[in-house]
């Protein structure tokens, strides 16, 4: 299925790296952070580097940790200000920091918001429930909701703004589904059947394709944004509950290793590359400036940070 590989042995404990025979060996580092981190967010303008843990805080990499008050559940980022959004979904609010890490607004955001993700062209924040099938409409700059839309199903389990094309995805867990919000009328109209318990999401803004991580099968969903269906499936070895893609390469990274992480070229829709961990790997995301793939580790409260991969 992959051709053939080189395998390299990793300092620290880090395993087998499949890499093809022309490649070098992935360089990986990792960074302590706080205990059981689960989410991981980029600022590739800045390369600030923001991690959720399970102790109500998100770190900053090389900075302060910031308390939020309940359990971190999505975090978002706006490159230009560099302003942090974390929401709770225990909490049911969104906590806004600034770079520094000195907290600048606490927002009710509805009951069981989970999920979040910014439109910064329209200055809203959309924050979905992960336990109600609603969305809240925040304008950042006043920082109050300015809706609330109630969508299909009994809550989201991800999210993705297109703010260019207007629209917004949700991963609708229990359906097995990904509902498309219009950002213009604020109404759900189309609905793509995926894979089972779908979770995060990635889109590739140049091709239009989504990307969706279903948590409760082996493989990953590929959605056409043009005509709202399911083109293709990627097989993988284990479930993937997050993705992240870098945009200029097309490529995918999806921790369904099955104890590491996984790379696919997105044009070709195919697997190139496995990195093991050694571990159930938890967040994903990728500095579009310089590539690097981040990586948390709930199991060693650590953060592991990928060139070359």
């Amino acid at each position: 299925m992959f051709g053939r590989r080189a395998l390299f042995t990793m300092i620290a404990g880090l395993g087998a790296v499949a890499v093809t025979p022309a490649e070098a060996a992935p360089r990986v580092r990792t960074i302590p952070v706080g205990p059981d981190p689960a989410l991981v967010a980029v600022n590739s303008g800045s390369g600030a580097v923001y991690v959720g843990n399970g102790d109500n805080s998100v770190s900053i990499v090389d900075g302060v940790t910031v308390e939020i008050g309940g359990t971190p559940t999505d975090l978002s980022i706006d490159e230009a200000s560099g302003q942090v959004y974390a929401a709770s979904e225990h909490a049911g609010t969104v906590t806004v920091f600034d770079p520094a890490g000195r907290i600048r607004g606490l927002i009710a955001a509805g009951p069981g918001a989970s999920v979040i993700d910014l439109d910064a062209d329209d200055n809203r924040l959309y924050a979905a429930g992960g336990t109600a099938g609603s969305v809240a409409v925040i304008d950042t700059v006043a920082g109050v909701i300015t809706g609330l839309l109630h969508g299909p199903g009994h809550g989201f389990g991800g999210i993705r703004v297109d703010s260019g094309r207007r629209v917004a995805y949700l991963s609708n867990v229990d359906a097995g589904t990904v509902e498309v919000l219009d950002l213009g009328s604020r109404r759900f109209t189309t609905t793509i059947p995926v894979g089972q318990a779908p979770t995060s999401l990635a889109l590739h803004d140049a091709s239009n394709t989504l990307y969706v991580a279903n948590s409760g099968i082996h493989h990953l969903s590929v959605v056409d944004g043009a005509s709202h269906t399911e083109r293709a499936r990627i097989l993988l070895r284990s479930e993937a509950s997050s993705v992240a893609v870098h945009q200029s390469s097309h490529t995918v990274y999806a921790n369904g290793g099955p104890d590491g992480i996984v790379r696919i070229d997105g044009a070709a829709g195919k697997i190139t590359g496995e990195l093991s961990l050694g571990i159930n790997p938890g967040g994903i995301a990728v500095d579009q400036r310089s590539g690097a793939v981040h990586v948390t580790d709930p199991l060693h409260d650590q953060l592991y940070v990928i060139d070359g991969f």
